[in-house]
C-alpha cells in the first residue's frame, strides 16, 4: 500500500497527490511514469511523475477526473492509500545543454513537462515555457512553471487569461518573430521543443515546428496495461515502425509519430469507459443518498 501524504486541488477536477514511495522516488528521473491501481480490483493506469523528492521518499502525481479510475482516485484524501504504484517506468528524458529550449504544456500536460523543464534549466538551458488551458479556472501550475522559465507565456482557449488562442498558435508566433528578428540576443537558436498534452495539441505543435526543422519531442499517452512491453496495448507507429510507449518511450520524435493512428487507438474503448463510469457514478449516488438518510448499503 502507498500512503497519500498530501493532496492539493489544482483546479476543478484536477488534483495533485503526494505519494509515499521511497524506492520509486530514489530512482525517478524526468519524463518517467508509474502505473497505479487504486484498489485490488481496479484497472491499471499510467501517470507521469510530476515531481519527486528522493530525500523525503515522495513522488507527485497530477490527475484529472475523466474516467472511472481517476474519479475513484479523486475521492481519496490525505492518509488514504493506493493499492499499487509500479515504477519508475519508461525511458528518462534526454537532458543535455541544448541551448534554447521551448517547453509546451497543454492542460494536465503541464504537470509532466514541469520536471523536464526544471531538469533542463538545471543543465543551464535557456527555457521558454508556453502553457495553456481552456480557461483561467482550469490553468494549473502557472507559478511553478514561471519560476523555472527565462521566458513565460500563458494561453487560454477563451482568452480569459494570457494569449487568446492555442499553445501551438503562440509557439508559431514566437518562431515567426525569432526568424524576423535581426537582434542576435533575441534570435538565439531554438534547438529543441518539448510538447506534452492532448494528442491533437502535440500534433499541432509538431506541424508548427516541422518547417523550421526544430527537433520536437512529445510524450505519448496511449492506452496502457502492464507497462512492461508484454501486452502490446500501448503500441504506436513512429517512423513507420511499431513502438511500445511503455518501454521505447514515452518520449518520441514528434515529427515521426503517426498521430492519426494514436488518436484512433485512444478512442477504442470509449463506450466501455463510459459504461464503467456511469455504473460507478450510479453506485456512488446510491451510497451518498443512503448515507444522507442515515442508512448503509
Amino acid at each position: 500500500m502507498y500512503k497519500i501524504v498530501g493532496k492539493i486541488k489544482l483546479a476543478e477536477g484536477i488534483d495533485r497527490f503526494e505519494i509515499e514511495a521511497p524506492l520509486i522516488a530514489k530512482k525517478a528521473k524526468a519524463g518517467q511514469f508509474v502505473v497505479i491501481r487504486v484498489n485490488e480490483y481496479g484497472e491499471r493506469i499510467p501517470l507521469t511523475i510530476a515531481d519527486y523528492d528522493s530525500s523525503q521518499g515522495i513522488i507527485s502525481l497530477v490527475t484529472m477526473s475523466i474516467g472511472k479510475t481517476t474519479y475513484m482516485l479523486s475521492k481519496l484524501k490525505r492518509g488514504d492509500s493506493i493499492r499499487d504504484v509500479v515504477g519508475p517506468l519508461g525511458k528518462q528524458s534526454e537532458i543535455e545543454r541544448f541551448g534554447k529550449v521551448i517547453c509546451v504544456g497543454g492542460g494536465v500536460g503541464i504537470a509532466p513537462v514541469m520536471p523536464i523543464a526544471k531538469s533542463l534549466k538545471n543543465t543551464r538551458n535557456y527555457i521558454i515555457s508556453i502553457i495553456g488551458a481552456k480557461n483561467k479556472a482550469s490553468l494549473i501550475l502557472a507559478d511553478e512553471m514561471k519560476e523555472i522559465s527565462d521566458e513565460f507565456y500563458i494561453c487560454s482557449d477563451d482568452g480569459s487569461i494570457g494569449f487568446h488562442g492555442f499553445v501551438s498558435e503562440k509557439l508559431n508566433e514566437l518562431l515567426e518573430d525569432s526568424e524576423k528578428s535581426s537582434d542576435s540576443d533575441l534570435r538565439k537558436d531554438i534547438n529543441r521543443v518539448i510538447a506534452i498534452g492532448p494528442a491533437p495539441m502535440m500534433s499541432a505543435v509538431c506541424s508548427v515546428t516541422k518547417p523550421y526543422s526544430i527537433k520536437t519531442i512529445v510524450s505519448l499517452n496511449s492506452i496502457m496495461v502492464d507497462g512492461t512491453g508484454m501486452c502490446g496495448a500501448c503500441r504506436v507507429e513512429v517512423g513507420g515502425e511499431t513502438k511500445f510507449v511503455c518501454v521505447n518511450g514515452p518520449e518520441f520524435d514528434g515529427h515521426k509519430v503517426n498521430f492519426n493512428l494514436l488518436m484512433l487507438r485512444q478512442k477504442m474503448y470509449l463506450n466501455e469507459e463510459k459504461k464503467a463510469l456511469d455504473l460507478y457514478e450510479e453506485k456512488c449516488g446510491c451510497k451518498m443518498l443512503e448515507q444522507k438518510n442515515g442508512k448503509t448499503c
